[in-house]
């Protein structure tokens, strides 16, 4: 019983840890744009790998399909501050895309419905004219977490931020929450890793 009650808890912290970080979060109004992807200049790299992903997923080999897309994954993470500093918002628009990709793939058990949704997105995206939905930055105590077109910021740049910050002053709470950006940012989960980085920058500043 007790080893059942622990084993709850430690279930239930993570849990509320993000439910009580979302509650924190500064959230405009959405509002749908067109934004055009051709200021990020040449994309047929990154289309090229995307419909191999769609391909090998089309043929059932979601393992397949998993692995060809962190090659997609490789690839944007290298160009990706190149990228940004050219167009962010239609950085963005792809990046999210992406990232709905990386998710249907990387999911417990990968739908294939939902993998063909998202792959078919990302390539809508990289093609041309995406929607894009955002009502401004969001903000989490005062730290920026998205950009101005609501997508959020890569965990990279929050996460580097906050080790810098904590090479000048240090509390435990910061640091465990430093864990946790970091344990969410390796997970591909921008969004948590953000908030955590977010916390950890606001107790550090205050």
């Amino acid at each position: 019983m007790r080893n059942l009650i622990l084993s709850t808890a430690l279930i239930a912290v993570p849990v509320l840890g993000f439910v009580l970080i979302e509650t924190n979060i500064s959230t405009p109004a959405a509002a749908t744009t067109e934004v055009s992807v051709a200021g990020l200049g040449d994309l047929s790299a990154y289309a090229a790998i995307a419909s191999d992903v769609q391909a090998i997923a089309a043929k059932g080999d979601l393992v397949a399909a998993e692995t060809r897309a962190t090659d997609l994954e490789a690839l944007w993470d290298q160009n990706a501050a190149a990228l940004q500093a050219k167009d962010g918002a239609a950085w963005g628009v792809i990046d999210s895309a992406c990232d709905r990709l990386f998710h249907a793939l990387r999911a417990g058990s990968p739908d294939a419905a939902a993998v063909d949704q998202a792959v078919t997105g990302l390539l809508a995206a990289l093609q041309g004219t995406a929607q894009a939905t955002g009502g401004g930055v969001q903000y989490i105590k005062g730290i920026a977490v998205t950009d101005v077109n609501g997508h959020n910021l890569p965990c990279e740049t929050l996460t580097k931020a906050l080790a810098a910050a904590l090479a000048t002053k240090t509390t435990p709470e910061a640091v465990a929450l430093q864990a946790k950006a970091l344990e969410r940012c390796n997970a591909d989960d921008d969004a948590h890793s953000n908030a955590f980085a977010a916390e950890a920058l606001a107790l550090l500043q205050g």
